[in-house]
């Protein structure tokens, strides 16, 4: 997929990125920015610009006499969507898919369980909204329509948690949604449970009901893990 809105740079990260992020390169390994300029047909202010990119993420590191030097995984910033991106289009798909589904339901529950305190009358009747456009779209192998409700229904959710932090993990959330999709890490309807599950959130939510939010999210996270164990073991 295509990096959008980032022209001739856009292009070398979409083949540099999910490189390193794979293995391709070694750590420690460096990248000459005039050999990787000449390899990708593009100027040298194009590849600096690539780089600097990569660097804001810490998939690697330029020093002056030296080059562009790959990073540890351990040094990455895990957390930005392109990065997530990347990972998911590689082999290690499973295991990204499994530590970020672990990682919404630590977080998930607790937020529903906020947003049931804090949630505005509008975000309760967008939550409603997203969870009726869930159950349109949840047969007919209607993967992408069902997708932009299940995005958006979760980040109502974090939102509405009146939590900063945890709203800024919206992306981090829709990422994994539609890297499933994306790479076919989905039945072909949506499981009819976990969709009932969904709309049963959003009422426990309207209700004030923060223990039934709770319980219902982490019902729906665990359904999740369990999926993968079928489609990405």
């Amino acid at each position: 997929m295509s990096t959008p809105g980032r022209g001739l740079h856009g292009r070398v990260l979409d083949a540099l990125g999910p490189a390193i992020t794979a293995g391709e390169y070694a750590v420690g390994s460096v990248l000459r920015t005039d050999e990787l300029a000449q390899r990708f047909d593009v100027s040298r202010s194009v590849m600096r610009e690539a780089v600097r990119v990569l660097e804001s993420m810490h998939l690697v590191e330029s020093r002056r006499r030296v080059g562009v030097t790959v990073l540890p995984e351990r040094e990455w910033n895990v957390y930005d969507p392109q990065v997530i991106r990347w990972r998911l289009a590689g082999a290690d798909r499973p295991r990204q898919l499994r530590s970020l589904t672990v990682l919404r339901s630590a977080v998930e529950p607790v937020a529903a369980g906020l947003a049931a305190r804090h949630a505005t009358p509008a975000q309760c009747a967008e939550l409603t909204e997203c969870a009726l456009g869930m159950v349109a779209n949840s047969s007919g192998h209607r993967l992408d329509r069902y997708l932009f409700h299940d995005v958006a229904f979760h980040r109502v959710i974090l939102d509405a948690s009146g939590n900063e932090m945890f709203a800024r993990l919206g992306d981090v959330v829709a990422e994994v949604l539609s890297g499933r999709t994306r790479h076919d890490v989905m039945f072909e309807d949506p499981d009819p449970a976990a969709v009932t599950l969904h709309v049963r959130l959003a009422e426990a939510v309207r209700e004030r009901d923060a223990e039934r939010a709770e319980a219902l999210t982490r019902e729906i996270t665990v359904g999740a893990l369990q999926e993968l164990d079928i489609l990405a073991p």
